[in-house]
């Protein structure tokens, strides 16, 4: 599916489909009260909270507090916080980056072990001597395996993002 904004795209891969219609709702309506995203979205008043609730604590958005003139109590006008787009996807693309990272050391520092049946697991050193080198699953006997070709595609990817992060003025790779 196609989307014509940034923050549409992040409010879909954040919560699907309702997401998308909150999102679409704070752009088509700056500094819009819940009542009215749910009347314009045709969502219940509850989910429209929760998806402001998740897109404000992700610091997408922004909830201003004013008295309501008609009914005389407080509510909340939301806002998007477009500056903050940028610096979510760069910090999303930083947790990914540590993650590659931690996973080629592990990669780096184990010896694997696989009967060659793709439904079976891969075993480290460790596991495989616990299991007598015989695979868990099938019984079959366990050979070294070589992660040569998963090790560089995790190095493309780190390289990859990190470009992509020093590109951006986002140091810290």
């Amino acid at each position: 599916m196609e989307y014509e904004d940034t923050f549409v795209k992040i409010a879909h891969l954040l919560g699907g489909e309702d997401y998308v219609r909150v999102a679409r709702a704070l752009l088509n309506n700056e500094d819009t009260t819940d009542e009215e995203i749910a009347s314009a979205t045709g969502l219940k008043i509850n989910t429209v909270r929760k998806v402001l609730y998740d897109l404000f604590s992700k610091a997408l958005i922004i909830g201003i507090r004013v008295r309501d003139e008609k009914k005389g109590w407080f509510v909340y006008r939301w806002r998007v916080k477009r500056d903050n787009v940028d610096t979510f996807i760069d910090g999303q693309k930083r947790k990914i980056l540590d993650r590659l990272r931690i996973r080629l050391q592990y990669e780096e520092s184990n010896q694997f072990y696989h009967c060659g049946n793709y439904s079976c697991p891969r075993l480290t050193f460790d596991q495989a001597v616990d299991a007598f080198f015989r695979c868990p699953s099938c019984k079959a006997p366990l050979n070294l395996a070589d992660n040569s070709m998963l090790k560089q595609a995790i190095i493309a990817k780190i390289n990859e993002l990190s470009s992509e992060l020093q590109k951006n003025g986002k140091g810290n790779t």
